[in-house]
C-alpha cells in the first residue's frame, strides 16, 4: 500500500476524506478493476459479478476499522459487482454506493444553483430511483460551505464515516444514492463544518415525513402515486373562489377540533378527521376549510406556526397519504382546502434550518435583517437564489403533490417591513434609503406569479395588517398578486365596538362604518380568526357584554351583519356554536354546549346564515366591488342602526340589511327600498329559533309608496332588539333550494 494509500485509508476511517468518491468504488487499474469499501464491524469481504452472482475475488483487509481493497482481473471499467459481507459468521450480499455515478444532471444543478428550479422536491430531499438496474433511494442536500456532508441512519449505525456524500462543486449540493435502502428508513445529515466542527444531526429541509414530535428524524417516504378521485373537483375549483363566488371559510387547528376524551385525549388521525371534519363544514354551508398550518413543526405551542419540515404534513395526525386522503375527502365533499403557509420564519431548534452547515445559510447572518426576537425565530434570506427557490418549490409542492386549493400566507406584514417591530437603530433602510424589505417582495410577487400561472383555480390569501397598496392586485398592475387580504382592521374595528356597552355604542358609530371607506381597495376576507381568542383575549361570546341573553344576541346581531357586509367569510372553530372557554389548543372544543339551546341557536344561525351567503347572489356576487353595497342609513348613530342594500350584477337582485345594535325594541323605523313590492324575511337573528325573543315583522312585508332614504317607497319596520334582519327584495333570483324553502 503506497503512502497515498495509507494517507486516505485514515482519512476514510476518520470521516476525513474530501472526496471519498475518488478512493472507495471500483477504479480502472493495469490488468482489472481495483475495488475498495469501508464496512465497520465487519469481519470479511468477497466481491460478487452482479451477474453471474459468482464470487470472483475476497477484500484484502487494509484497516482494523474495515477498510478493504482488492483486485478483479481482466474486468472491464464498467464491471457490475456487489460486496458480499461477513459478519459474527452470518453472511449477506448488499450493494455498493460508491459503484454508482453521480445522480443530478447538469440543467438541475444550474437551475437549482440560479433559483429557477420549480420542482426542486423532485431532486433534493430523499426520493426513490433507479439507477443502472437497481431500486434504491437517492438523497441530495444544499450545504455550499460544509466541509462533510453524509447520510446517517439506522441502516448505517448513524455512523457518518460510512455514507458520506459527493459534493457537486458550483451547486454546494451534496449527493449519494443508497441501494436497496428501504421506505420508512429514517435517516439525518451529519454536517462537519468548515472550521472542522462537527454539527448537531440535521433534519431534511425537503423531507416528505418526519418522526412525531419530539422524535427529529427525517423518513424516507416516497411511495407508489397516490390515485386521486378529485378529478372533477381539481377541474372546477378555480369557480369556487372567484371574487364572485361564494367563499365563507371555516378555520381549523386539527389538533383540537375534536379529541378522544375516553381515549386519553388522543388527536383524532387524518383518517378519523375525514370521516367527520368535511361532513361536518359542509352540513354547516361552508365552502372552504382553512387549516392552521399542518408542515411538520416541533412545538405544539406554536400551533405550526414555527414549522421546520415545510415539505412534510405533520406526522401527528397520520402519513401523508393519509392526509391526502383527507384532502380528497374535503374535495368529495365541496369543500376546498386552504392551509396556513409560514415562509416568514423559523426556528432555531439545532436540528432545522437553522445555521444549516455551519453558516448563516437560510437565515440573514445580520440579525438586524435575520431574527425576530418577539417570536425567537429566524428570517428567510430572500435575496439568496437558493433560499427563494426552496421556497418557491415549496408553494407549488402543496398544490401538485396535495391537490391544496389555496395558500393563506402568514406574517406578511413581517415579510414586508425592514423595520416591522424593531425600533430606531435596530434595523437598516433598503438601498433607497426605505424600510420596504425588497428581496421579500420580489420573493412575494414571484411566489403569486408562479402558482396562478401553474396551478389552475388555486388561490392565495394575504394575512398583512399595514395599509400596503395593492396587496391582492396582480403583479402586472404593481400589485403583490395575492387573490385576498384578510380585512384586519375591519376585525379590529368592529370587535371593538361590539365590546362595547350598547349605551356607549353611540358614540362610537364610526367604528362600524369605517370599514366601508376602504372596503373595495382590495379583495378583503372578513376574518374572525385563532388570533382573537386566545392569549387572555377570550372567546367571541365573551367579548359580549351584558347578561347571558344579551351576549348571545350581541354575537348573532355581529354575525349578521358580519355576513352582510362586503367580503368573504372567515370564522375559526367553535365560533360557530359560541364556545364560552378561550381555545386551548391542548384540548377538544366544547360540543356538550350544543346541547344548550343558546348555543344550539347561534349553532343554527351559522348554518342558515352560510346557505343565504351561497344562495343570495347579491350576498356574494359583488362582494369586491363598489357596486355591490349601498347604504341606507349609515348615519343613524343616535339609535345604534345601520341599514344598507347588498347588490348582485342583476338590477333586480338585492337584498336589504337592517342591524339595530342596542337592546331596544324599535317600531315603525322607516327604511327606504328601492322596489316596490312585497319583501321576504329571509334571515332574523332575534328569532327564536335562534333563541332570541322571536320579534319579528313576520316572513313577508309590504312596501309602501311613502319616500325615504333616496327611495320612492320604503318599509315600516319593528327592529328587533340587538338583532340584524335580512329582506330579500321583489325578484331577487332564488337558487332551487331557496325555491323550495318557499313553498
Amino acid at each position: 500500500m503506497t503512502m497515498e494509500d495509507r494517507t486516505s485509508v485514515q482519512a476514510i476511517t476518520r470521516g476525513e476524506h474530501p472526496d471519498p468518491f475518488a478512493f472507495l468504488g471500483s477504479h480502472p487499474v493495469t490488468g482489472g478493476v481495483r475495488i475498495r469499501t469501508f464496512q465497520p464491524g465487519v469481519d470479511s469481504v468477497a466481491v460478487v459479478d452482479a451477474a453471474s452472482d459468482e464470487q470472483v475475488t475476497s477484500l484484502t483487509r487494509l484497516h482494523p476499522d474495515g477498510v478493504f481493497a482488492g483486485t478483479v482481473k481482466d474486468a472491464d471499467r464498467d464491471f457490475r459487482y456487489r460486496l458480499r459481507i461477513s459478519r459474527n459468521g452470518e453472511a449477506c450480499t448488499i450493494e455498493d454506493p460508491y459503484r454508482f455515478g453521480a445522480i443530478l444532471g447538469d440543467l438541475d444543478l444550474h437551475l437549482l444553483a440560479e433559483g429557477r428550479h420549480e420542482h426542486a422536491y423532485e431532486k433534493l430531499g430523499s426520493n426513490s430511483i433507479e439507477m443502472d438496474g437497481v431500486r434504491g433511494v437517492a438523497f441530495a442536500v444544499w450545504a455550499p460551505n460544509a466541509r462533510r456532508v453524509s447520510v446517517v441512519g439506522e441502516f448505517n449505525n448513524w455512523d457518518g464515516r460510512c455514507h458520506v456524500m459527493r459534493l457537486r462543486h458550483g451547486a454546494g449540493i451534496w449527493e449519494i444514492f443508497l441501494p436497496e435502502l428501504q421506505q420508512g428508513s429514517l435517516y439525518k445529515y451529519e454536517i462537519i463544518a468548515s472550521d472542522g466542527k462537527l454539527l448537531p444531526l440535521k433534519a431534511d429541509p425537503f423531507a416528505r415525513y418526519c418522526q412525531h414530535p419530539p422524535e427529529t428524524a427525517s423518513i424516507v417516504y416516497d411511495p407508489p402515486s397516490y390515485h386521486w378521485q378529485d378529478q372533477a373537483w381539481m377541474q372546477s375549483r378555480g369557480a369556487c373562489s372567484q371574487r364572485d363566488a361564494p367563499v365563507a371559510i371555516y378555520e381549523v387547528h386539527l389538533g383540537s377540533w375534536r379529541r378522544h376524551p375516553g381515549d386519553n385525549n388522543r388527536y383524532l388521525s387524518y383518517l378519523e378527521l375525514a370521516e367527520e371534519l368535511p361532513a361536518y363544514a359542509a352540513d354547516m354551508g361552508f365552502t372552504h376549510i382553512e387549516l392552521l398550518p399542518v408542515t411538520e413543526y416541533p412545538f405544539d405551542g406554536s400551533w405550526g406556526y414555527q414549522p421546520i419540515g415545510l415539505y412534510a404534513p405533520t406526522s401527528r395526525f397520520g402519513t401523508p397519504d393519509e392526509f391526502r386522503h383527507f384532502v380528497e375527502s374535503c374535495h368529495a365533499h365541496g369543500l376546498g382546502v386552504l392551509m396556513d403557509w409560514v415562509p416568514a420564519h423559523f426556528p432555531e431548534d439545532a436540528h432545522g434550518l437553522a445555521h444549516f452547515d455551519g453558516t448563516a445559510l437560510y437565515e440573514h447572518e445580520d440579525p438586524a435583517k435575520g431574527r425576530h426576537h418577539e417570536w425567537g425565530t429566524l428570517i428567510y434570506n430572500y435575496g439568496r437564489q437558493e433560499v427563494s427557490n426552496f421556497l418557491l418549490s415549496n408553494a407549488k409542492f402543496w398544490a401538485d403533490q396535495y391537490h391544496i386549493d389555496g395558500l393563506r400566507v402568514d406574517a406578511v406584514a413581517s415579510m414586508l417591513y425592514l423595520d416591522y417591530n424593531r425600533e430606531a437603530g435596530e434595523w437598516s433602510p433598503n438601498e433607497y434609503g426605505g424600510n420596504e424589505n425588497l428581496e421579500a417582495v420580489d420573493f412575494i410577487k414571484r411566489m403569486n406569479e408562479l402558482v396562478y400561472r401553474e396551478e389552475k383555480g388555486f388561490f392565495t390569501t394575504a394575512e398583512e395588517s399595514t395599509a400596503w397598496p395593492m396587496v391582492s392586485r396582480p403583479t402586472s398592475a404593481g400589485g403583490l398578486g395575492f387573490g385576498y387580504k384578510w380585512n384586519m382592521g375591519w376585525m379590529h374595528d368592529t370587535l371593538t365596538y361590539i365590546k362595547r356597552d350598547p349605551v356607549h355604542r353611540r358614540h362610537n358609530h364610526n367604528d362600524l362604518t369605517f370599514g366601508l371607506v376602504y372596503a373595495f381597495s382590495e379583495n378583503f376576507i372578513l376574518p374572525l380568526s385563532h388570533d382573537e381568542v386566545v392569549h387572555g383575549k377570550g372567546s367571541l361570546i365573551n367579548k359580549m357584554p351584558g347578561d347571558r341573553w344579551q351576549k348571545f344576541a350581541n354575537l348573532r346581531v355581529y354575525f349578521g351583519f358580519m355576513y352582510g357586509h362586503p367580503g368573504k367569510k372567515l370564522l375559526f372553530m367553535g365560533g360557530e356554536f359560541a364556545q364560552e372557554r378561550e381555545w386551548n389548543h391542548d384540548y377538544s372544543l366544547d360540543w356538550h354546549l350544543l346541547d344548550d339551546p343558546l348555543h344550539a341557536g347561534v349553532h343554527k344561525l351559522i348554518r342558515d346564515l352560510n346557505r343565504l351567503y351561497r344562495d343570495c347572489p347579491s350576498l356574494h356576487q359583488l362582494d369586491c366591488e363598489p357596486e355591490g353595497f349601498q347604504w341606507i342609513d349609515g348615519g343613524d348613530a343616535e339609535n345604534s342602526v345601520l341599514s344598507f342594500l347588498r347588490r348582485g350584477r342583476s338590477n333586480d337582485d338585492c337584498t336589504v340589511i337592517v342591524c339595530n345594535f342596542t337592546p331596544v325594541v324599535r317600531s315603525a323605523y322607516r327604511v327606504g327600498v328601492p322596489f316596490a313590492g312585497t319583501y321576504h324575511e329571509r334571515i332574523n337573528t332575534d328569532g327564536r329559533e335562534y333563541g332570541g325573543s322571536g320579534v319579528s315583522n313576520g316572513s313577508a312585508i309590504e312596501s309602501v309608496p311613502v319616500p325615504a332614504h333616496g327611495h320612492s317607497h320604503s318599509l315600516t319596520l319593528t327592529l328587533p332588539p340587538l338583532a340584524a334582519v335580512i329582506f330579500a327584495c321583489p325578484g331577487q333570483h332564488l337558487t332551487s333550494g331557496e325555491a323550495h324553502e318557499e313553498h
